[in-house]
């Protein structure tokens, strides 16, 4: 029994040994020298690089399929807000979330020139637009309830106290592309086509000009906020991902070439575990990038049969990207598998749409949503099975450039060339 023992951990050595030494022939192949020969001191190896293979990589992709077998646990964001699309697990899942079609304007609010940007904070409780004026509006999402609901005045007088809009910001010097808000801090980050990202602190009620700049050399499109609030990936018109640490305004990017898209990015969006990034790009292609060393670690190729790829989503889980395209067709991918799992389709009712637009999903991801360009209606389907829902007419006089639906609550918001945002909410009807 004793030698069977004895066996075993010469075995587990061997195998630590092993492990040790691809990890540190990978470290030297990816050109981290110095953590390799680290690494081998601490371990009391040779610090020599053997040729390059797949080997740790089938390792770690045991463990991790072994991993799954195991219950996952939930993550930040399902735990507040519930589990969210699961295909692996469900069976016959109920929703009372309400249809899209079921929603109605609750506020509209305008700019002086067209709307193409908007986001919510964590807590759904506020929404910001931008428009191509280079203007910025913070607006309360209670008191534009307020405002559309007859009965509010007597049930919260509070509520409708003071306009909507709370915030107006004047920082840029062109078209505000993309919104984030902080998700610890009252912070609002904006990017333009002025190549500048800039930090808002609307906790002051005095403040207009933003506390902190960042310059790129390219204009910016898109952006993404770490869930720690510390770091930003950022898309421009430029092919390259940039990587931002927020408090020493730091950038990096991916250094092999190969590994990077070929026409100018469309948009990024992390996982809500912040592990892996994905972009788009109008090359065609889904790139997921790794969280920490920032290189891709999956491409899905021409992923809308060549068309440019216009927005890229993560599910809740961190298991799908929902993905849409000018070829008006919205696909729902499987991360572990690079398969297309659904593909959403009859939002193009005259083919190809001109302009780009971002698919959605609804804060419980029970609808993948999408507006369609010819009809300005809003185009819903089932998330689990691609069944078509009622259209809701939109109400918008041009091309609706960007959605975003609340984190927590029945709402969302419409951007348009028409100038105008709307606000979009579906009250609980006993």
């Amino acid at each position: 029994m004793k030698e069977e023992e004895k066996k075993e951990e010469r075995n587990k050595v061997k195998q630590r040994e092993l492990t040790y030494k691809l990890i540190i022939s990978q470290l030297f192949y990816d050109g981290h020298q110095n953590l390799a020969q680290e690494l081998a001191a601490i371990v009391e190896q040779e610090a020599s690089a053997v040729s390059p293979s797949d080997r740790l990589m089938n390792i770690v992709s045991m463990g991790l399929t072994h991993e799954h077998e195991v219950e996952r646990p939930l993550n930040r964001l399902e735990y507040s807000l519930g589990p969210g699309l699961d295909l692996e697990f469900e069976t016959e899942p109920q929703t009372s979330a309400p249809e899209p079609a079921m929603y109605e304007t609750a506020y509209v609010t305008s700019h002086k020139d067209k709307c193409r940007a908007a986001a919510f904070t964590m807590d759904g409780n506020l929404v910001a637009t931008g428009s191509v004026d280079a203007s910025i509006k913070i607006l309360d999402v209670d008191r534009m309830l307020a405002k559309s609901d007859p009965d509010a005045v007597e049930l919260h007088p509070d509520a409708v106290v003071g306009h909507p809009v709370i915030r107006t910001l004047y920082d840029h010097l062109d078209e505000i592309t993309c919104l984030e808000f902080h998700p610890r801090e009252q912070i609002l980050i904006s990017g333009s086509r002025d190549t500048n990202i800039k930090m808002f602190d609307f906790s002051k009620t005095s403040a207009k000009k933003a506390f902190k700049t960042l310059t790129d050399a390219e204009q910016v499109t898109c952006m993404s906020i770490h869930p720690s609030g510390d770091f930003l990936a950022v898309t421009t018109e430029g092919p390259v991902l940039r990587f931002y640490d927020i408090s020493s305004c730091q950038c990096y990017v991916c250094p092999y070439p190969r590994e990077h898209h070929t026409g100018p990015l469309t948009s990024v969006r992390y996982a809500a575990d912040a592990r892996v990034c994905a972009t788009a790009s109008k090359d065609g292609d889904v790139k997921v990038w790794d969280g920490v060393s920032g290189r891709c670690v999956q491409t899905f190729s021409k992923c809308h049969d060549g068309a440019e790829v216009c927005s890229v989503l993560f599910s809740r889980n961190g298991k799908y990207i929902l993905s849409s395209g000018l070829d008006s067709v919205v696909k729902l991918w499987e991360l572990s598998t690079g398969r297309c799992l659904i593909a959403y389709t009859g939002a193009g009712s005259v083919g190809r749409q001109e302009h780009s637009a971002h698919a959605m999903f609804n804060h419980t991801e029970d609808f993948v949503m999408f507006p369609d360009e010819a009809t300005t209606s809003l185009c819903a389907w089932d998330a689990r099975n691609a069944q078509r829902k009622n259209l809701l007419s939109l109400g918008h006089n041009g091309p609706v450039r960007h959605m975003v639906h609340s984190p927590c609550s029945p709402a969302f918001i419409t951007c348009s060339d028409d100038f105008r945002a709307r606000f979009w909410y579906r009250r609980n009807v006993h």
